[in-house]
């Protein structure tokens, strides 16, 4: 899907190494932290440097990291329908210098309630979440409409051939082509789903 967006324009995804803006002899990005504990901490320079360098007027910063706010299916819409300059920031080692996050960052989003080697696997779930629901990234833009999380709910089951398999069977109702009766099955079984693995979207 990526290469497919980047053919028709649609996107164009370009991967900058934070390296290139550090002038130290050993081209450092990380030092201790003040105050003492573990680790090393993403020093501020290199990162203002690379983000001033790459920045334009449509630009906006956002910064992967565990203490960000929940990425969920309503931000990667937002984000795929603004048409934005996007630049991701991925946080390494104990984190990066707050001056950055204070001055620079425009949002903070974390893919999840545990703690990565580093903040470029999280963007790359943050960049094909937005860019699949890119117009025209997909082949059928009605999928992006049924994915899970785009009205609440969780996607409901999905059956394909062959009708039945050791004895297990695709349900009668999708076979009968009364498609306001699959409609309401689909959503029955979409809450029954949600219910059941993620009751906390129903605020249950």
């Amino acid at each position: 899907m990526m290469k497919r967006a980047q053919e028709k324009g649609l996107a164009s995804l370009h991967v900058h190494n934070i390296r290139n803006w550090a002038t130290s002899k050993h081209l450092t990005t990380d030092d201790a932290p003040y105050g003492g504990g573990q680790g090393m901490v993403m020093k501020c320079e290199p990162v203002f440097a690379a983000v001033e360098a790459l920045k334009t007027p449509e630009s906006r910063v956002i910064l992967m990291t565990p203490a960000g706010r929940p990425f969920k299916q309503q931000i990667a819409q937002e984000y795929a329908c603004r048409n934005q300059h996007l630049i991701l920031l991925c946080g390494h080692y104990e984190g990066i210098d707050q001056r950055v996050i204070d001055q620079l960052v425009d949002d903070e989003l974390s893919i999840g309630d545990y703690v990565l080697t580093n903040g470029a696997i999280a963007a790359v779930v943050v960049t094909d979440a937005i860019v699949r629901l890119i117009p025209g990234v997909l082949g059928d833009e009605a999928s992006a409409a049924e994915d899970s999380f785009s009205d609440g709910l969780l996607e409901f089951p999905q059956y394909t051939r062959p009708l039945e398999f050791r004895g297990w069977k695709v349900p009668d109702i999708l076979l009968s082509g009364h498609h306001a009766e699959i409609a309401k099955w689909r959503h029955n079984m979409a809450l029954e789903k949600t219910r059941k693995n993620r009751p906390d979207l129903l605020g249950e």
